[in-house]
C-alpha cells in the first residue's frame, strides 16, 4: 500500500514534509485519522494538542504539538497549516 504524503507548514517554515502510514489530527470537531485514500476534507486544528505520526502500521507514533491552524486532506495527502508546532 502506498504511503500518505504529509506536510506540516508554519507561517516561518517547512516543519516536516514525509511519506507516512498514518497522521491522527486533533480537530476541533473530533480527533480524526488520515491515510492514503481519504476523502478530501477540511478541519479546523485544535490549539495546544498534539498531531500524532505513524510512520508503520503499528509502530509508536511521533508527538508534534501545535496550535491551531487547518488541516487539509486532498489527493496529494494531508497537509497542516499550524499557527505554531514543535517536536
Amino acid at each position: 500500500m502506498a504511503d500518505l504524503h504529509f506536510e506540516l507548514v508554519t507561517p516561518e517554515k517547512l516543519v516536516r514534509s514525509d511519506d507516512v502510514y498514518m497522521v491522527v489530527v486533533p480537530g476541533t470537531e473530533g480527533d480524526f485519522g488520515v491515510m492514503v485514500g481519504h476523502a478530501p476534507v477540511m478541519a479546523m486544528v485544535k490549539d495546544d494538542a498534539a498531531i500524532q505520526v505513524f510512520k508503520t502500521a503499528g509502530g509508536q507514533p511521533e508527538n508534534i504539538k501545535v496550535s491551531g491552524g487547518f488541516a487539509e486532506v486532498s489527493e496529494r495527502g494531508l497537509t497542516i497549516l499550524a499557527e505554531t508546532a514543535e517536536g
